[in-house]
């Protein structure tokens, strides 16, 4: 059986990624994954969509990733040689399959950064009016890039600070919003009250199809939550930081989420928010605060750069593990004497300066990029159901190591079902909009681009190496299995 990842060039006498990221950076970090910009901004198009059943919804939908999140832990830690999600697909599925899964998290992210570069220049502007939209743009990568390249420690700590003023505003909101709910206040929609979460319409009010569109938009909010498996690799102490990261995911749901939309619709019936206006601003502006915009906007453009750091330090350990793994060109492999992949970060940065020039191109680019960003929430189910699928080949081939977990996904086989089955709907509920549904359309053309670029390069002989050697290890797996099974047997019928 191996014990790295098949084709992976590890050896102690070469540079590795460095274990510098502490439990509070995991923590963090996997705070900051599950809390996108969305809830600050996009928040008010769900309510406004689904009414007070989008309570339901992102519990629904937090629910159902926490077991994927179980199963990429558990998988992570069966081997600690594995550096991200895309080493256990490649080493279980096959060499295509961490082929595609990195590659995929790897658009999945520039198309998110991209996008965060230019939201950062809008949120900017509203700011400081009058400034050039590519200034706060270039400034930005300017700066996640110098604090990428000095070591993981300083992502980490950056992430830290920036997911700490996320959870602020939101506790912030909750709190302010339970004193004018307990006090009684009273505008000019009505008297703050948790009543108001069914008194307009009910939980329900624009019945099945409301619901299925708050999935259709509340999706998106969890793209990222993925994010702490990329940091196996520069993680301290592992086995105890990763399950507990994981672990807190629904605690997380319950409080940034749930709570902060409950405490919303309670103080402001959900009829008054629609999409374009963050409701956070609203609740804050009936609170008497008047520089809630600007609050906000700084929250929001902290978010947006919060994304886009993570873009940039997921892509570049992304492409570094291709790179060994032969997927990549060899020079995105180098690290610097800090253990960083810089060559890698370049290319991440270069790329997100295309967000700068995209700003130059016409009105129609929000439209543009509000396709864009569903092609990239669709590929994030496909690098989650490879997790899964991941798990499945890995209960059926590594039986032991399976029982030997400490840290096993709840629910097992059948749960991987039932969240497939939930995938399912999501990209049904895709279909109800023109919009998501001509997105979901086009998506199969990138699968198409990497299965010719696969075809292509899977024919090089350090390719045609790895297949061979995962051929073997399924053969030696198979006969350990075998043998194992055998020998429980022969111990079951002694003891009879």
């Amino acid at each position: 059986m191996t014990t790295n990842p098949p084709g992976t060039a590890l050896n102690e006498a070469q540079p590795h990624l460095d274990r510098q990221l502490s439990n509070r950076h995991i923590q963090l970090i996997a705070i900051g994954g599950a809390i996108g910009t969305g809830l600050f901004m996009g928040s008010g198009k769900t309510i406004s969509a689904a009414g007070p059943s989008v309570i339901f919804v992102y519990m629904i939908i937090g629910f159902m990733l926490f077991f994927v999140m179980r199963a990429m832990g558990e998988l992570l830690l069966s081997n600690l040689h594995y550096k991200s999600f895309g080493d256990f697909a490649a080493d279980l599925l096959g060499p295509w399959a961490g082929f595609f899964t990195g590659w995929t998290y790897w658009f999945c992210w520039v198309v998110t950064g991209i996008a965060d570069v230019v939201a950062i220049a809008g949120y900017a502007q509203e700011l400081i009016p009058g400034i050039p939209v590519w200034v706060p743009g270039l400034i930005t990568i300017a700066i996640l890039l110098l604090l990428n390249l000095t070591a993981v420690r300083a992502f980490g700590e950056t992430e830290f600070w920036f997911a700490l003023i996320k959870i602020v505003a939101i506790v912030a909101l909750i709190i302010t919003g339970l004193v004018m709910i307990f006090t009684g206040f009273s505008s000019d929609s009505g008297p703050a009250a948790f009543t108001n979460l069914w008194s307009h319409g009910g939980f329900f009010p624009h019945e099945f199809m409301g619901f299925v569109a708050g999935f259709q938009i509340a999706v998106f909010a969890f793209v990222g939550i993925e994010l702490v498996g990329t940091t196996a690799a520069e993680a301290k102490d592992p086995e105890k930081n990763l399950p507990k990261a994981i672990n807190s995911i629904p605690i997380r749901v319950l409080l940034f989420y749930v709570g902060a939309l409950v405490i919303l619709m309670s103080v402001i019936p959900w009829t008054q928010f629609a999409a374009g206006h963050s409701p956070f601003i609203a609740m804050f502006s009936l609170a008497g605060l008047g520089a809630a915009a600007t609050i906000v906007n700084l929250v929001v453009l902290t978010s947006a750069m919060s994304s886009a750091n993570s873009g940039i330090y997921s892509t570049s350990r992304m492409v570094y593990g291709l790179a060994q793994e032969g997927d990549a060109p060899a020079v995105f492999s180098r690290l610097s004497r800090r253990r960083v992949p810089q060559n890698a970060l370049f290319l991440s940065c270069v790329l997100l300066l295309s967000g700068i020039v995209l700003l130059y191109a016409g009105q129609d680019i929000g439209k543009a990029f509000d396709m864009v960003t569903t092609v990239s929430a669709v590929c994030f189910i496909f690098v989650w159901s490879i997790i899964l699928v991941s798990y499945l080949v890995f209960r059926r081939r590594r039986q032991r190591a399976h029982e030997e977990s400490v840290f096993k996904m709840p629910g097992g086989v059948p749960m991987v079902w039932v969240v497939f089955a939930f995938f399912v709907f999501v990209l049904w509920t895709l279909t109800t909009q023109p919009d998501t549904f001509l997105a979901l359309a086009v998506t199969p053309v990138w699968f198409i681009v990497l299965g010719i670029a696969w075809a292509v390069m899977r024919r090089r002989p350090a390719h045609v190496a790895r297949y061979e050697a995962f051929r073997r290890d399924l053969a030696e797996e198979a006969a350990l299995e075998e043998a194992a099974r055998k020998e429980s047997a022969r111990t079951a019928d002694r003891a009879q």
